[in-house]
């Protein structure tokens, strides 16, 4: 199972890993705060103090089209913001 999806780069999120040290990624739905904390390290070689999560709800649409009425909806995601130890940091810039 690959925990790890992809960071979130944001201008919340990029503010937050300067100012805290704080860094968000989207993960795997099924994943809980321990496997997430082990694939970070694993990843990245930091160690981390702190792991907080969060489900994000489908966002559900209705259009109405020529054809009729469209109903829609989008994924559910899981995003981890992960706060490493102090003098640690990740540079997520280089792998891109």
């Amino acid at each position: 199972m690959n925990i790890l999806i992809k960071p979130i780069i944001t201008e919340k999120a990029t503010a937050s890993s300067e100012l805290n040290n704080c860094y968000s990624f989207f993960v795997n739905t099924k994943a809980n705060k321990v496997e997430i904390k082990k694939a970070v390290e694993a990843a990245y070689g930091v160690s981390v103090e702190k792991v907080r999560t969060i489900n994000v709800r489908p966002d559900r649409s209705t259009k109405f089209t020529k054809t009729g009425i469209q109903h829609g909806k989008t994924n559910a995601m899981k995003k981890a913001i992960v706060q490493l130890a102090e003098g640690e940091m990740i540079d997520l810039y280089t792998n891109m």
